[in-house]
């Protein structure tokens, strides 16, 4: 599997309105983000080798694109530890679930809610011992979003940015 990591080109097309994951020239966004890769991804992010190479192509792109957003469960940990600014959005496990579900089965997959509940719950349990020092460093900003909606999640994230010094309130 590491050989198999090793070889794989990953590349991001960033558009104006979108960002794709193309591995080997294949657009691969859409199958990523399906349940059945989210059943099996701690298990492959469990084996070290793998982890690693990954780790080190994220950290690549990152480089390529200078200033950027990214989103995962061990960004602000393994792969940029050393961002302006992290941010742990946090909800509760029924609210991931409901917003996860929404998002599946809007892309057509038959999924039920409480597979996705179940998955999540694996999931954290398997990334617990990565969040726990993020959480506790004090360089990461926590955001809870079981209650807001996407703008008052960045008027949240813009606030939070602003006290630290980090972006004008005016922006």
């Amino acid at each position: 599997m590491a050989a198999l990591t090793k070889s794989l080109r990953i590349e991001l097309d960033c558009g104006p309105s979108h960002t794709r994951v193309l591995a080997d020239g294949r657009d691969v966004s859409d199958a990523i983000r399906t349940m059945a890769v989210s059943r099996v991804t701690s298990q492959v992010a469990s084996h070290a080798a793998v982890r690693a190479v990954l780790v080190e192509e994220q950290k690549r792109i990152g480089q390529t694109l200078g200033s950027f957003v990214t989103e995962g469960r061990d960004q602000g940990t393994a792969v940029f530890p050393d961002a302006d600014a992290r941010f742990l959005l946090e909800a509760s496990l029924e609210e991931r679930a409901a917003r996860r579900h929404l998002e599946l089965t809007r892309g057509g997959e038959q999924v039920t809610r409480k597979e996705v509940a179940d998955n999540l719950r694996a999931r954290d349990q398997a990334d617990s011992k990565h969040w726990e020092p993020l959480r506790t460093s004090g360089k990461v900003l926590i955001v809870d979003t079981s209650n807001l909606g996407i703008k008052e999640v960045v008027d949240r994230m813009v606030e939070l940015l602003a006290d630290r010094g980090l972006l004008s309130r005016n922006t």
